[in-house]
């Protein structure tokens, strides 16, 4: 993946803690490095961070992550590791030294896995490591139908204090649950909302679904969006329509 171009210093980008940006994240769901550099072009300053999930990940592999941080944005790597201790911390180890800003691993592989996987990424400064709880396409048929008794709700509440103990900097579940998990749990965690659309939007694949005003209202720290900004006729304007939207 050819550098992508910023006006601001490299690693900067005007990076501010009340700047509306930093709570958003472009999913690049694409299968080639070109087709992820273009749509960052065309997002151009009006979002700092992208997803780089197992799609473009397999596709390109760590080559496409380096380009992007070298270019000033910051990624989040969203691979979802869940394997043995060991395996997970060296995993996180890699991914540490690619100077990833977030990542992810699964809430369900254990307290042991989440520590290792902590304890790696202290190898990055501000490495944030993120625990899915449970995958925003799934509701409580699918979670039953795999042996998980009670509601959405409850396991997530029941995996996200699994992550926390484990020493995780946040969570990943649908923003139906982050008012419950700020209540249960606090406020001194991030949370991250997959699965949110603009009003009126498409919802594909997820079940879970919110819009990014109903996201953060509820209690996200960080909403994922995908389609609606990379597949718009201008993707920056919807990036910044949706800004308007968590702030307004």
């Amino acid at each position: 993946m050819p550098a992508i171009e910023s006006s601001a210093p490299r690693g900067s980008l005007g990076y501010r803690e009340n700047d509306p940006r930093q709570r958003l994240i472009v999913a690049l769901d694409v299968s080639t490095a070109a087709a992820a550099q273009k749509i960052v072009a065309a997002v151009g300053d009006s979002a700092l961070t992208y997803k780089v999930g197992m799609q473009l990940y397999t596709a390109e592999g760590p080559q496409v992550v380096r380009d992007l941080v070298a270019a000033g944005r910051r990624v989040f790597l969203d691979l979802k590791y869940h394997d043995i201790p060991h395996t997970v911390g060296a995993a996180v180890a890699e991914a540490a030294k690619l100077g990833v800003s977030m990542l992810t691993v699964h809430a369900a592989g254990s307290v042991k896995m989440l520590n290792a996987a902590v304890e790696a990424a202290h190898e990055r400064p501000g490495l944030m490591v993120l625990a899915v709880t449970v995958l925003t396409s799934l509701d409580a048929n699918d979670l039953d139908k795999i042996g998980i008794r009670g509601s959405v709700e409850d396991s997530v509440v029941r995996l996200a204090t699994i992550a926390l103990a484990g020493g995780c900097h946040g969570v990943v579940t649908s923003a139906r649950e982050a008012s419950t998990l700020r209540a249960e749990l606090g406020d001194q965690f991030a949370i991250v909302t997959p699965g949110v659309r603009p009003a009126g939007s498409h919802v594909a694949d997820q079940v879970r679904v919110v819009t990014p005003a109903e996201a953060i209202a509820a209690g996200a720290s960080h909403i994922v969006v995908g389609r609606p900004i990379t597949h718009a006729a201008d993707p920056a304007a919807e990036a910044r329509a949706i800004l308007g939207q968590i702030t307004g």
